[in-house]
């Protein structure tokens, strides 16, 4: 039973608020803000609020935010249609995702610009009924480079385009908020410098640049890199490459797949150690196979074979995962032995920062909105709020 109450008190669990971990606490919500939260020997009323009473075992988190997500549930962003995208944002919640950034892939310009005018157009229009929200557009491609290419159309890829960007962010009324590339490839600086200027996230990524290349893009402006060490030039002990750099440079911000199969457990660890939890953002960079069966699906017109998760084109290339946002936030735990506290940071801190609504998503804090997850014992999603609505409820049994 989805709720549509303007008042709601959740009750009686362990709180993981924006400065301090509160023991049998409670959160109040309010026109889809939270409004008061606290431990519950402080809460002075109940009348008027719809109730929800939570073990004290579980605990409230802040809604889990997906920076580079392509699509789950049979959609994808490069549908190009309102149904995709709520097909999306109606899936998510029950993995803990309450905002996303719908992310394209490399495919012809006519048919990028389809999926960026739908998401636009989506974004000015969402409600909040019970729904992740979409807070903007990440361009993975096309600006990337040809030799790490990974599951982009290798024949769709073009070098730096700032006039085709320009024209691109209009037709998306703004909404691009994060635009993988490849810095070396020509354009690339002047394009990082453009996005820098104008408040887009220029991100590293399907990239063979040098440390120095990446230097260089730091001082242009980038911050952000794309699937860290996922189609870049890995770590070499004479050229630190793209890894080395983001390892080295506390200026970057790096996404990883913490799925044991596009990164395995221990170069997850390693990543932890060298950038810790705040330098990293989790991310599920997932397709439209996620949550349903094993079988064949389409990635940027691409057929892709699903088995047992992993997501692969027809040369064996991994293309996009079925990770749930959820699942990378307990198997980070579990790579690393960090505690929940900080792979909070990873999932929903860190991204809110990036995209510069820390003060209104991220945290659970008095006046931002009210995008909570309950989790049990085990990590595993019980309920999830979205801006103040029940958007999902695990009923016993479900998987």
């Amino acid at each position: 039973m989805i709720s549509n109450s303007h008042q709601i008190l959740i009750r009686g669990m362990r709180i993981y608020s924006e400065n301090q971990i509160i023991e049998s606490g409670y959160i109040k919500i309010e026109n889809q803000k939270i409004t008061e939260f606290g431990t519950i020997e402080n809460l002075k009323s109940e009348e008027g609020f719809e109730v929800f009473e939570v073990p004290s075992h579980f605990h409230a988190i802040p809604g889990l935010i997906d920076v580079h997500i392509h699509g789950v549930n049979g959609a994808d962003t490069m549908d190009a249609t309102e149904e995709a995208l709520s097909i999306m944002a109606t899936a998510l919640p029950k993995e803990g995702t309450t905002s996303f950034l719908a992310t394209t892939i490399t495919q012809e310009a006519s048919e990028v610009e389809r999926a960026i005018v739908n998401a636009g157009e989506y974004i000015q229009k969402q409600s909040s009924q019970g729904k992740a929200e979409v807070l903007g557009i990440h361009l993975e491609g096309p600006f990337v480079n040809k030799k790490m290419a990974g599951a982009q159309p290798i024949e769709h890829i073009i070098d730096p385009d700032l006039d085709l960007f320009k024209k691109w962010q209009e037709k998306a009324i703004g909404n691009i908020r994060l635009v993988t590339i490849a810095p070396e490839q020509p354009g690339g600086l002047e394009m990082i410098r453009y996005l820098k200027e104008n408040g887009v996230i220029a991100s590293i990524g399907h990239t063979n640049a040098t440390y120095e290349q990446v230097s260089e893009s730091i001082e242009a402006g980038a911050n952000h890199v794309t699937h860290l060490y996922n189609q870049m030039r890995g770590l070499h002990h004479r050229e630190p490459g793209v890894v080395g750099a983001a390892f080295l440079r506390d200026e970057l911000k790096a996404e990883i797949i913490a799925d044991g199969i596009h990164v395995c457990s221990e170069m997850v660890k390693l990543a932890y150690h060298q950038k810790q939890s705040d330098g990293l953002i989790l991310i599920t960079d997932s397709m439209r196979a996620k949550c349903l069966k094993n079988g064949k699906y389409d990635l940027g017109g691409q057929e892709v074979t699903v088995a047992e998760g992993k997501a692969v084109l027809k040369d064996g290339t991994l293309a996009g995962s079925t990770l749930r946002l959820g699942h990378a936030l307990k198997n980070m735990m579990a790579f690393t032995g960090c505690p929940l506290k900080e792979a909070i940071e990873m999932a929903s801190a860190n991204p809110a920062k990036q995209l510069d609504i820390y003060d209104r998503k991220g945290s659970i804090a008095v006046n931002k909105d009210a995008d909570i997850v309950i989790l049990n014992d085990e990590m595993e999603v019980i309920m999830t709020f979205c801006r103040g609505e029940l958007a999902f409820h695990k009923e016993e049994n479900e998987e």
